[in-house]
């Protein structure tokens, strides 16, 4: 009787034994699989470009630079489970904490991080433009400038090369590293079309004006002044000599024509370039903008204050304020007072 207790003790003991060891086995193995293998030597989040032809080996070697794998044998065996043969490239952000179905899953099936891609109003140029968009991307701004530069890619778009600048409104946006430039070009028009709606397309139809021609008087807009109580009355002038078929006579398209946008002071010589751009020889407006207008701006051009002004002329008081004036006269009285400012600053700095 004893002996027989004796055995159920140590069967019972054994069971325990082994339950205890499987239970250990498994609750390790969901901690390896849901919450962590992967741990950052400094607790932070961590990004990584996948590139096409990368291997597994190469991805974890990039992964062992920042995190500490607590068991590689069960990431191995894990991946033979799910069958983790090859990463998807991508841009991946994987979190200080990582367990392994979610790094193998994410890889396998190329759940990518978005990315954020953003430029400003500052953007001048197509190159400028293409460097800024593809800083965080895979395509290279060389390539970028190529299709804002196609005539016949952008056709289906409604643009040009001159124009192309006018799909980007400056803003943030989200996309994939591995954006493809089809993919990159249809976003930047589904967001410009949400931002010419109907109401500003309506006010823009009412000036008489497309929204392109809009952006080009806000690129000009921008370049006159960053004054925003001014900017409305600029736009203001320069719709009133557009109505007119007056020369714009805009400095900053000088500017953009030399390809100097550091110029204090406009000379004769400047205004003789030959350039489309050149809007002291040319009428109308120029063939494109001479910078990416922010939807701040464009929406001063929209609700321009209507006026009559159609000269304009830096303060001589130097203070980023302009005098505006209804006739040549009063214009020329104001543009005396400035060359009078700015030959005494250049007489006493000699």
């Amino acid at each position: 009787m004893i002996e027989k207790r004796y055995i159920i003790r140590t069967i019972l003991i054994v069971v325990g034994i082994i339950a205890a060891l499987t239970c250990a086995f498994v609750a390790e193995q969901y901690y390896r699989w849901h919450i962590c293998n992967f741990r950052a030597l400094d607790d932070e989040a961590h990004s990584y470009n996948i590139y096409p032809g990368a291997t597994i080996d190469s991805v974890l070697a990039l992964l062992e630079q920042d995190y500490e794998i607590s068991s590689e044998t069960d990431l191995q065996m894990h991946m033979r489970f799910l069958v983790f043969n090859h990463p998807e490239p991508g841009h991946y952000t994987f979190p200080s904490q990582l367990g392994d179905r979610e790094l193998i899953e994410r890889l396998k099936y190329g759940y990518q991080t978005p990315v954020r891609i953003t430029w400003n109003n500052f953007v001048r140029t197509r190159e400028d433009l293409a460097g800024k968009v593809t800083r965080h991307l895979k395509m290279d701004s060389v390539t970028l400038l190529q299709y804002l530069e196609d005539d016949e890619f952008l056709a289906p778009y409604g643009l040009n090369r001159e124009t192309s600048r006018c799909l980007f409104i400056p803003n943030t946006y989200e996309v994939y590293w591995d954006i493809t430039m089809e993919q990159l070009f249809n976003r930047m028009q589904k967001e410009y079309n949400l931002f010419w709606n109907e109401s500003r397309r309506a006010k823009a139809d009412s000036i008489g004006l497309s929204p392109i021609e809009i952006a080009i008087v806000a690129s000009i807009v921008e370049g006159e002044s960053h004054n925003k109580r001014e900017m409305p009355l600029i736009a203001s002038l320069y719709l009133n000599r557009v109505h007119k078929g007056m020369p714009l006579q805009a400095c900053p398209t000088i500017k953009y024509a030399v390809g100097d946008f550091k110029l204090k002071r406009i000379l004769y010589r400047h205004l003789a370039v030959d350039s489309p751009y050149n809007t002291y020889k040319n009428p109308g407006l120029p063939p494109g903008p001479i910078r990416c207008p922010s939807p701040e701006t464009i929406d001063m051009v929209l609700n321009a204050p209507k006026t009559d002004y159609l000269f304009m002329c830096a303060s001589p008081e130097l203070n980023n304020t302009h005098i505006f004036s209804a006739s040549y006269s009063g214009h020329a009285a104001a543009a005396q007072q400035y060359r009078h400012t700015m030959d005494t600053i250049h007489w006493e700095e000699q």
